[in-house]
């Protein structure tokens, strides 16, 4: 990857007198792995951590509001912060049961901001832990291949203006 720099640790030996107390001085450096910063910026859209990644969506998703009832287009009613649907509730409460807890949430918790932040961070850990911002907005707001989709990156062009004008 161009963005990944390595220097191997290498050894440099200087040798003093050629008496029987010879010195050998030897300079052995940690290895370095430098991260072009602008490069990963590129990759993560200028979104230095989930909170900001969070707040952005919640900005797109509802303008911040908790208590927004978005689009009924799908049957039920994208609700809260970051407009989360009844099925996103049963995959959070499934990825819980799963994972031997015993916590459960409601479909009422959407219009909790607190609550759809947890539900977010949740499927998050569940199924991003190593995935970019934009893949993970992207599937949020577009399903499980959602990162696919073109129309899902009018999506992430919001996020990424949100993040640019805001943050």
């Amino acid at each position: 990857m161009k963005n990944v720099l390595l220097a191997s640790t290498f050894l440099v030996t200087m040798t003093g007198s050629q008496s029987e107390n010879q010195e050998v001085m030897a300079i052995q450096p940690e290895p370095v792995i430098e991260i072009i910063e602008e490069e990963v910026n590129l990759i993560n859209g200028r979104i230095d951590n989930r909170e900001e990644l969070i707040e952005a969506m919640a900005f797109v998703e509802s303008r911040g509001n908790p208590s927004v009832i978005g689009d009924t287009d799908l049957g039920s009613p994208s609700v809260g912060l970051l407009q989360i649907r009844p099925i996103m509730v049963r995959e959070v409460n499934r990825i819980l049961r799963n994972q031997g807890l015993d916590k459960k949430f409601k479909y009422s918790d959407r219009s909790s901001g607190d609550k759809s932040i947890e539900m977010f961070n949740i499927w998050a850990d569940a199924y991003h832990l190593n995935s970019s911002y934009e893949k993970m907005a992207r599937n949020w707001n577009g399903g499980p291949k959602g990162y696919k989709k073109p129309a899902t990156a009018h999506y992430w062009n919001k996020v990424k203006n949100y993040i640019k004008t805001n943050l």
